[in-house]
């Protein structure tokens, strides 16, 4: 699976959309080219998060991933090539 850092802030934890709750949800993308096209969307879009900053996909182990999120309570999305996925407004990192 892939998921996305800021190029600068690899160390600081990956990019995460925040779901209509306020909770933050990690995007895991199946196929590594869905997670360049949303991160050249992101970039496109001038997120207010990410404005002048670049987009880097990681390549993560699936299991390790999600038993990570699981143990933390944090919410994940597994994002397939059957999915469409496109950034929010005012999305946070």
């Amino acid at each position: 699976m892939f998921l996305l850092t800021l190029t600068d802030s690899k160390n600081e934890g990956a990019y995460a959309v925040q779901d209509s709750d306020g909770d933050k949800v990690l995007f895991l993308f199946e196929h590594k080219d869905d997670a360049q096209r949303y991160a050249m969307m992101l970039e496109v879009d001038n997120s207010p998060d990410i404005t002048s900053k670049t987009m880097d996909v990681i390549e993560v182990d699936d299991k390790l991933a999600i038993n990570t999120c699981k143990m933390h309570n944090y919410k994940y999305a597994v994002i397939t090539p059957n999915d469409i996925v496109i950034p929010p407004k005012n999305d946070k990192i």
